[in-house]
């Protein structure tokens, strides 16, 4: 009898077990959690990470991206590991160099340290899905990059240390002589180049629901700017958008509830410190200082294969690393943040936020060292934050900082970096949208809710919003009741508003001119919408005037007759204040455009390209110095007078917070780049022709379009 209870007790323990094993995952199915680890990648390459836990998703993100970007990914982890030259030769030599003086490789050892165990075991789960890829695939590897194998959570902490502090917040001198820093994507505000953001409030939208616009411009060739989309499933979480390749979370991401983007803010988070050198010291404070010095070594691999050692002195001030700069000074640098290991962590909170309090407190951590951050929920909250690790500094305006620093006075030495409180931001504005286009904090939204007078004059620039800028906030201003078929259509704007600003008077004058070339300029651009359509025939020639009207980016304010009035910052500047002078301008730029192109007025889609692989499209939009909001920077012209993007438009988000959510995007240039692929470029005919893809979130839609579906086994 006690054999038997003991059977039927087992037997009823066992039964009640499997009962627990197997309805969980029921339930899971019924609610939209995932049951099985796996990528179901679509039609157009974007894998659809689905995992049982978040270590299989993070496993999975990362075998994702090692079957869309291997090759890249590996060069980029094996640079930050300062081992760039060891494994590929003098010319990474440069970047080893950066990247060991500034001490990136150990402190990145010291920073996966340093991560909550939760997250760390993550991190290794991302870095070992890229290796169980590599172990599976090792013929789809380039062998040039295998050495770098196999990566660890240190290497993915380290890739992002490298891009946030050591790209963005102080960029490297890679070219010519000298190891010094020099203006990167972050130094100072750009009127051409950067980034596009809207997160508009329910009062603006036809359907009363928020809506959130992301919309990054990086180059197109740069390997650690390329962008990657992707849809994480968890059960505690989703999460859609793009990021960098290497990364391991989303940075422009949106789920159910929420979504932010990403602009390049310009805050001057690094100090470049003038040094004076006096009997093998520096001067500081009347004083004859001894450097820090460390002794050190790397690999430098030569022409033939052999691999040599070569010493390394790092010299340090009370600044930071000292380095030599092309016109041989001396400089120190000093990079805030330094001290902040939780940026990877930060922003995997702020993308899987609950709610608008759950994203303010983890945006309050300040871990992330730069950009500006919009944010929108589905709760109808939308807001703009100028966020950063931002120096505290004793005087000085933002030009002073971003120059060269005296380095002989402590006055000088910034110790401490403002809290996000000080940090200029806009929650919920009265004109129910916010903006940024990597303008100054200033305005986000109209009427603006900030007063530049309030925060110190380092914090950013007080000068005249550029015209991209401009653009963005009056096609807010100009459009309620928005859908996101409208939205398509202001997002898809190249009209130039420098154009709109100038052409009346440029036209007026130039009409008293009766030379033939003149009178035909006249006729071209009268006739002209100002819109950089591929179609448009006047654009080129515009854009040779506009380069001496404006400068090379466009962005030149001493030729207007009405300059810039913060308190009309949607038209002003405006005007020209010499036409004779723009005639003569005029002149040159006609003899310019029919030396360039051949003809005055040749098509711009002839001559501007969207080229990848054998797809090869008539292209449109320009810089942002000219007005659109749809960003391409063209490059030079080639042998056969066509020209291509050099950096724009890449990934696109649009999304509408209805119940499910509503999206669609474009990633410009395909979402992978390895030997093989089809997926490089078969998202460039939709840029060309305007197009959208919906983004598939449901996962009916996904299994809808599957081309292949990968098992996980983490």
């Amino acid at each position: 009898m006690k054999r038997t209870l003991l059977f039927l007790t087992l037997a009823a323990a066992l039964a009640s077990a499997v009962a627990c094993t197997s309805k969980p995952a029921a339930d899971q199915a019924a609610a939209g959690a995932p049951a099985r680890n796996e990528i179901l990648w679509d039609t157009y390459g974007v894998p659809h990470v689905y995992g049982t836990t978040d270590a299989a998703v993070f496993y999975g993100y990362g075998y994702a991206q090692a079957q869309s970007h291997a090759d890249e990914i590996l060069r980029l982890y094996g640079e930050s590991r300062g081992r760039g030259a060891e494994y590929w030769g003098e010319k990474y030599e440069a970047t080893t160099l950066w990247l060991l003086k500034n001490d990136v490789p150990a402190r990145a050892q010291r920073w996966y340290e340093a991560q909550e165990p939760t997250f760390r075991a993550n991190l290794d789960a991302f870095a070992k899905g890229m290796n169980d890829y590599a172990t599976a695939h090792p013929d789809a590897i380039l062998p040039e990059v295998r050495p770098v194998l196999p990566v660890t959570g240190v290497d993915v902490v380290a890739h992002a240390h490298r891009l946030m502090n050591f790209v963005y917040v102080a960029s490297p001198n890679l070219g010519g002589e000298g190891d010094a820093p020099e203006p990167g994507p972050n130094d100072g505000y750009i009127g051409e180049n950067g980034s596009n953001t809207w997160a508009i409030a329910g009062s603006k939208t036809a359907s009363g629901k928020t809506m959130l616009l992301q919309n990054p411009h990086l180059g197109w060739d740069v390997n650690y700017f390329t962008y990657y989309e992707a849809h994480l499933v968890a059960p505690g979480y989703e999460l859609y958008g793009a990021t960098q390749i290497g990364l391991p979370v989303i940075r422009f991401a949106f789920n159910q509830q929420m979504g932010i983007s990403n602009t390049v803010n310009g805050m001057a988070g690094s100090t470049t410190y003038r040094l004076t050198l006096k009997d093998d010291g520096y001067v500081y404070d009347g004083q004859v200082r001894p450097f820090d010095v460390a002794q050190t070594t790397y690999k430098l691999r030569q022409a033939d294969g052999s691999v040599v050692e070569k010493p390394l002195e790092i010299r340090s001030t009370v600044h930071g690393p000292v380095f030599t700069r092309p016109d041989g000074v001396s400089i120190a640098l000093r990079v805030a943040g330094l001290d902040r290991p939780g940026m990877l962590h930060q922003y995997f909170d702020m993308v899987t936020a609950k709610n608008y309090d759950t994203f303010t407190a983890a945006m309050k951590r300040l871990q992330v060292p730069t950009f500006n951050i919009s944010y929108a929920d589905k709760d109808g909250n939308v807001e703009y934050i100028f966020n950063g690790i931002a120096p505290k500094r004793a005087s000085g305006d933002l030009a002073f900082w971003r120059g060269l620093v005296p380095g002989d006075s402590s006055q000088y030495l910034w110790t401490d970096v403002h809290p996000y409180e000080d940090l200029p931001r806009a929650t919920n504005p009265p004109a129910g949208f916010i903006q940024n286009s990597n303008d100054p904090p200033w305005f986000p939204s109209w009427p603006t809710t900030i007063k530049p007078d309030d925060y110190p004059p380092y914090l950013a620039p007080r000068g005249p919003e550029s015209m991209r800028a401009q653009n963005a906030l009056k096609m807010m201003v100009e459009n309620d009741k928005l859908t996101l078929d409208s939205l398509k259509q202001l997002k898809l704007s190249t009209r130039s508003l420098l154009a709109d600003r100038t052409l009346p008077d440029l036209l007026a004058a130039a009409r008293t001119d009766k030379s033939a070339d003149m009178q035909a300029a006249v006729t071209l651009l009268s006739e002209w919408d100002h819109i950089y359509s591929k179609d448009n025939r006047a654009g080129l020639l515009f854009e040779e005037w506009a380069r001496l009207f404006a400068g090379n980016g466009f962005t030149g304010v001493a030729n207007y007759k009405v300059p810039f009035d913060p308190q009309n910052a949607i038209a002003t500047p405006s005007g020209i204040k010499d036409p004779a002078a723009a005639v003569d301008m005029l002149r040159k730029a006609i003899a310019t455009t029919k030396t360039k192109y051949g003809a005055l007025d040749r098509v711009f889609g002839d001559v501007s390209r969207f080229k990848l692989g054998d797809v090869d499209v008539p292209g449109d939009g320009h810089v942002g110095g000219l007005g659109p909001f749809r960003v391409i920077t063209w490059g030079a012209l080639d042998a056969s007078g066509k020209r291509y993007p050099q950096h724009g438009e890449t990934w696109v988000g649009m999304i509408e917070f209805t119940t499910p959510v509503k999206a669609y995007g474009l990633m410009s240039y395909g979402n992978s780049r390895q030997r093989g692929t089809k997926h490089r470029s078969d998202q460039l005919e939709h840029l060309s022709k305007h197009e959208f893809r919906e983004l598939w979130l449901q996962r009916a839609q996904v299994e809808q379009h599957v081309s292949e579906t990968t098992v996980l086994k983490p």
